[in-house]
């Protein structure tokens, strides 16, 4: 009996365990919190480390709070650049507004130029262009215009041959004055007004002045338009919308100002 056990003992062979066993991390859980696997970089230490962001209460809420405040600090900054656009597009459009303003107040003085008053005044030629050769010519460009006394106006053309040109379109003009040509030049003398082609004169102020008001009015309109098509804050809007209505009032007291002395001046005798 006992070779036969000895028989059967000897015909077993023992496993290698040094090499067959693998020893793997394991996990333990302790009151809902997760550690570790492992401190190498294997797998398993990779998955503990996502079962840890997931985790536990602890876990979920930093990670939570951190993206939070960093979301928040982003919102701020957006914030503090949108300030600074706002700041930009006001500039922009109170720019923009005044010097179309300005344009506007310069055409209507240019306006009041071509009125005369009884005094020889060159500004009335400047809307009067000349057919030379041809091509229509600003008559000051075709020219000198002096003032040797207070009622006369006196032209010398650089060109002889265009006095004929010169005293033509004159007479077209709408300037109310009868040229005289000597053959080197041409005299415009300013007769005196009546009264009641002064007040003719005087409506002709206030009429440029009205266009003027209107097309200063157009400018803010406009430029109103293009403030509500941009996002602003509704407080920087309004302050941008009251200050251009501000500019809007200055520009066209300015207009009334100009008139006004025009008028003056106009039914001064």
């Amino acid at each position: 009996m006992s070779t036969a056990i000895r028989a059967q003992a000897g015909s077993l062979k023992a496993a290698p365990i040094a090499k067959s066993l693998v020893f793997r991390p394991c996990s333990i859980r302790a009151a809902g919190r997760p550690q570790l696997r492992s401190a190498s970089g294997d797998a398993g230490s990779r998955m503990a480390v996502v079962t840890f962001a997931k985790g536990g209460k602890g876990g979920k809420g930093g990670k939570a709070e951190a993206p939070a405040k960093e979301e928040k600090g982003g919102k701020g900054g957006a914030a503090a650049g949108g300030g600074a656009d706002v700041q930009k597009i006001a500039a922009e459009a109170k720019k923009d507004a005044d010097e179309r303003m300005k344009k506007c107040l310069a055409v209507v003085g240019d306006g009041f130029n071509t009125i005369r008053t009884g005094r020889a005044n060159p500004a009335i030629l400047d809307k009067i262009t000349v057919d030379y050769f041809g091509a229509p010519t600003p008559l000051k460009q075709m020219g000198t215009v002096t003032v040797p006394d207070a009622s006369t106006l006196m032209i010398t053309p650089f060109d002889k041959t265009s006095l004929r040109d010169i005293e033509r379109a004159i007479q077209e003009s709408d300037i109310g004055i009868n040229p005289n040509n000597d053959g080197e030049r041409i005299r415009l003398i300013m007769p005196p007004m009546t009264q009641e082609r002064r007040k003719d004169l005087a409506k002709q102020v206030s009429k440029m002045a009205e266009d003027g008001k209107v097309a200063v009015r157009n400018v803010r309109k406009d430029a109103l338009k293009k403030v509500d098509k941009v996002e602003l804050p509704k407080d920087d809007k309004k302050a941008l919308e009251d200050d251009i209505q501000k500019l809007t009032d200055t520009y066209v007291k300015k207009v009334e100002d100009a008139a006004k002395a025009k008028t003056e001046e106009v039914m001064k005798l």
